[in-house]
């Protein structure tokens, strides 16, 4: 069949890959890909402001590559996806390496060595390909990164990339004594360190020999810590069973979490559990293949978008889910690593699991942490019930609370005012209000005597206690019965334990 060859332009294809959509800590998370695949375990983060000198590289002790090897790992394209790979590789199409560097800087150098072999060293440099509109591949570097590739000479083994001309970092016009250039650089930087310790956490804190990353130094301070999304340490987190489900040949597995309400954390660990985007848009899905996470908190297409929104209700749900990479084109991974799309056979079960999880959260979430591993007592007697309108919910005082039933019954003929002032209550809940200023305060304000003074609440407990056993009737032991089950004071049983209890002095 006649044909003619058609390749495609040299320079309109590189400065198309640039605009895949990485970001910063996106493309060096897939430099560590990299890294992780040819077994490293020490990874060194550095980079150097410089106005548009400005450089970043990342180095590795893991095997490296002799010179065939590097040419190859360079070249766009260097693997088919289809083809199968080893259980444990965190690439797919061979074009992390370049598209990641290209997507942030207009040169990039790779040194690289294996063990007994003398160092080895490519370069593109994408105005070298504008220029001539052709794939030269360097295989000297620059003088100028001489220096700087210089860690691969003391290196028995590993691999050393360069960035430099970081033109989507560094503005064209930025000067090196330019202040908030070299702030927002740094910004960029701080915000890569969040995102490797979220991608990377399983890594990080793998028992045995974690994986180490350094951030511009060798000492213990510079080390990153890993991000754990699920808090799985804290005694508050409750977990659904660990499941496992099939597509075909290929297992996954999915776990829930609930994680701990803001009232049952520490300030530093309610920062924390926010993680880089915060506590809303952290909830759903964490997508990990061979450990490394893809998907950082995403509901996955499943269910309806407006009901599956990410809405502070469900700011406590996030659910585990590993598949391995023979299951990359089932799940639709992208060159990004960044998004995947459950197989329809699977859309089902993950939709139901969801539900469960995000239920669980939002009554943990709305009941500030009283709803825990275990389920509340089912005749708790709460004093706000939730009724469903036509037109939406509507929240009423329930008139059998004992603190609302006492002053009913006892108001001598003014039971009509007293509702009338119970409906006024009820018709004016701030609703909308409340729910911008939780979102925009990231939490509710305290409330079920959370945050009040200990006397205030025994003096509010000893006067219910007392219209209990005077007026009621009751023994000490019912009344005391009666106010563990009933809101708020079901969450002080210490308090309602020494109700009615008399102290012997010592004469």
């Amino acid at each position: 069949m006649p044909f003619e060859m058609a390749p495609p332009s040299a320079h309109a294809l590189v400065e198309a890959m640039r605009g895949l959509g990485y970001t910063l800590w996106t493309a060096v998370a897939d430099i560590l890909d990299n890294s992780i695949a040819a077994g490293a375990r020490t990874v060194r983060i550095d980079f150097q402001w410089d106005g548009p000198q400005t450089w970043i590289r990342v180095a590795d002790d893991g095997h490296g590559m002799a010179e065939a090897e590097l040419t190859q790992a360079m070249r766009a394209g260097a693997r088919n996806p289809l083809s199968l790979r080893n259980a444990t590789d965190l690439g797919r199409f061979g074009l992390g390496l370049k598209t990641a560097s290209f997507s942030q800087c207009r040169r990039l150098s790779v040194s690289s060595r294996r063990a007994g072999l003398a160092p080895a060293c490519r370069v593109w440099d994408l105005d070298e390909i504008a220029k001539h509109d052709e794939w030269r591949l360097a295989t000297e570097p620059m003088p100028s990164s001489v220096p700087l590739l210089a860690p691969i000479q003391d290196m028995p083994q590993g691999t050393v990339v360069l960035w430099e001309k970081l033109d989507r970092v560094v503005a064209a016009d930025a000067v090196a004594d330019d202040a908030r250039a070299e702030d927002a650089f740094l910004s960029q930087l701080g915000r890569t360190e969040r995102h490797l310790a979220m991608i990377f956490h399983r890594y990080l804190d793998a028992p045995g020999t974690p994986l180490h990353i350094l951030f511009n130094g060798a000492g213990p301070q510079s080390r990153l810590r890993g991000w754990d999304p699920f808090m799985d340490a804290h005694p508050a987190t409750s977990r659904t069973p660990d499941e496992r489900l099939r597509h075909g040949d290929v297992e996954v597995r999915v776990q829930g979490f609930i994680l701990p309400h803001r009232d049952r954390l520490d300030e530093r660990a309610a920062e924390l559990g926010g993680g880089p985007e915060g506590w809303v848009s952290q909830q759903g899905f964490y997508v990990y293949r061979n450990r490394r996470l893809l998907v950082p908190g995403d509901w996955l297409g499943l269910g309806h978008p407006r009901r599956w929104a990410k809405e502070d209700a469900y700011r406590l749900a996030r659910l585990r889910l590993d598949i391995p990479n023979s299951a990359d084109a089932a799940w639709s991974i992208d060159v990004r690593k960044s998004t995947a799309a459950p197989p329809r056979s699977l859309r089902g079960r993950l939709t139901d699991l969801a539900e469960r999880v995000r239920a669980d959260a939002r009554r943990v979430f709305l009941h500030r942490g009283s709803y825990g591993p275990r389920a509340p007592a089912p005749n708790l007697q709460r004093a706000w019930t939730a009724v469903e309108r036509r037109d939406g919910m509507a929240y009423r005082i329930d008139r059998a609370h004992p603190a609302v039933a006492r002053v009913l019954a006892g108001s001598c003929g003014s039971t009509e005012a007293v509702e009338a002032m119970l409906r006024v209550i009820e018709e004016t809940v701030p609703v909308h209000r409340i729910w911008i200023e939780t979102a925009e305060r990231e939490g509710l304000a305290p409330t079920g005597f959370s945050a009040t003074p200990p006397a205030e609440v025994r003096s509010v407990a000893e006067a219910l206690f007392s219209d209990f056993t005077t007026r009621m009737g009751l023994s000490d032991d019912s009344a005391r019965t009666l106010l563990m089950r009933t809101e708020p004071f079901n969450s002080f049983p210490d308090l309602v334990a020494s109700l009615g209890v008399r102290t012997v002095e010592k004469p």
